[in-house]
C-alpha cells in the first residue's frame, strides 16, 4: 500500500510517497482502508520537528480517518466488514493516517454519521474531540455562558463555534469579516474583524478558547470575568501559564492532551464541517503548505 512518509524534519517537501505493507489488525482493533485523512496543524508542527511526538524519523503522519472497515482484529464484535466508519487514531501513538490503509482501535471508532461525506467525516475527529474536550472538558462550558473563540473560521474554530452553541453558549468568534457569514451559519452570535476590531472591548466572557497563540493569551485574559477560564490549544508556548492566571483570579487550562473516543465522537452534536481543500494523498507536502498558510476556512484533507 502508498503511504506518506518522511525521512527527516523540515519543509514539507521532506513528504514524500513510499511503499509498504499492508498493516494488520490486533486484538480489538480493526483494519480501515482509508476514504480520507484529516491534516492539522500540530501535524505540520510534527513534520518540520517542533513537537517531537513521534520520535525521530522514518515516520508517518495523520490520525483522523475516515473510511471502510476491511478486516477486524481477534475480539471485536462491534463493527463488520464493510462499515463506513470514523476516528481518531491513538494520539499521539505511532500516527499512520496518511497511507491507503490505517489500524484503528475498534473502540475510538464510531458509524460515519450518514449526514458527513467521507471528507467531511476525515476532517472531524481531532478537531471536534479537542473542541469537545477543550471546551467541555476543561473548560466546562455551560448553558447561559458566554465564550470567546478565536480564529472561529479555523479547522477547530469552526467546529467549536457549533459545540457552544449546541451547548447553549452565548458564540462570541473572532475571523476575518469574509468569514462572518460563514460562521453567522453555523450559530456564532457575535463577530469581531481582528483586522480593525480590538476583542478586549468586548462585554466580559466565561471562558475563552485560543487557538492562535503569541500575545492572544494576555489580551483575553482581560475579557474573562473573575473566575473565568483560558482554555489554549497551543504547543510549546502559549505565552501565558497558571501562576499569571492566579494573579489575575482567572483559572488557565493548557490543552494537549486530545484523547481518542468513540465515545466522545458519539455524543457530539450534529455539526457541519467545511473542507476547504481535498487533496491527493500523493500531495501531502501541498496540503501541508495550505494549512501552514493559515488561510484556510475549515479543514483541509487527503484523499488517497
Amino acid at each position: 500500500m502508498r503511504v506518506i512518509t518522511q525521512k527527516t524534519v523540515g519543509a514539507a517537501s521532506v513528504l514524500e510517497v513510499a511503499e509498504v505493507a499492508k498493516p494488520v489488525p490486533g486484538a480489538g482493533q480493526v483494519l480501515v482502508k482509508v476514504g480520507a485523512a484529516g491534516v492539522n496543524p500540530v501535524d505540520t508542527y510534527i513534520r518540520a520537528g517542533g513537537y517531537p511526538a513521534l520520535g525521530e524519523p522514518p515516520f508517518t503522519l495523520g490520525w483522523d480517518i475516515a473510511g471502510t472497515v476491511e478486516q477486524l482484529g481477534e475480539g471485536v464484535t462491534e463493527f463488520a466488514a464493510g462499515d463506513e466508519v470514523h476516528g481518531l487514531l491513538t494520539w499521539p501513538g505511532t500516527g499512520g493516517g496518511y497511507a491507503e490503509y490505517a489500524v484503528a482501535n475498534a473502540s475510538d471508532l464510531v458509524a460515519r454519521p450518514s449526514y458527513l461525506t467521507v471528507e467531511e467525516a476525515g476532517a472531524v475527529p481531532m478537531v471536534a474531540l479537542t473542541a469537545w474536550q477543550a471546551l467541555v472538558g476543561r473548560g466546562g462550558l455551560a448553558a447561559g455562558q458566554r465564550v470567546l473563540i478565536h480564529a472561529a473560521a479555523g479547522g477547530v474554530g469552526h467546529v467549536a463555534v457549533q459545540i457552544a452553541k449546541a451547548q447553549g453558549a452565548h458564540v462570541i468568534g473572532t475571523a476575518s469579516a469574509a468569514k462572518h457569514d460563514f460562521l453567522r451559519s453555523l450559530g456564532a452570535d457575535e463577530l469581531i474583524d481582528y483586522r480593525h476590531e480590538d476583542f478586549t472591548s468586548i462585554e466580559p466572557v466565561d471562558v475563552v478558547l485560543d487557538t492562535i497563540g503569541g500575545d492572544y493569551a494576555e489580551r483575553s485574559a482581560k475579557v474573562l470575568k473573575p473566575g473565568g477560564v483560558l482554555v489554549s490549544i497551543i504547543p510549546g508556548n502559549p505565552g501565558f501559564d497558571v501562576d499569571r492566571a492566579v494573579d489575575l483570579g482567572i483559572r488557565f487550562e493548557l490543552f494537549m492532551g486530545v484523547s481518542a473516543s468513540g465515545a466522545d465522537l458519539a455524543a457530539l452534536p450534529q455539526l457541519k464541517v467545511q473542507i476547504d481543500h481535498a487533496v491527493p494523498l500523493a500531495d501531502a507536502a501541498k496540503a501541508h503548505e495550505l494549512v501552514e498558510s493559515k488561510r484556510t476556512t475549515g479543514k483541509v484533507v487527503l484523499v488517497p
